[in-house]
């Protein structure tokens, strides 16, 4: 019954992230920016 449960809530995230109900609310403070898809890579002077 508990592996139903979870199955049914993994289900229900699955479902929930292809119809655009949840977000990303991180707030990308340890993340490099990126041009196009592509990490920004920082040159030396």
């Amino acid at each position: 019954m508990q592996f139903l449960l979870f199955l049914l809530f993994i289900v229900a995230l699955a479902v929930a992230s292809a119809v655009g109900l949840t977000a990303d609310t991180r707030d990308s403070a340890d993340w490099k920016p990126t041009e196009d898809g592509r990490r920004w890579r920082s040159r030396a002077c």
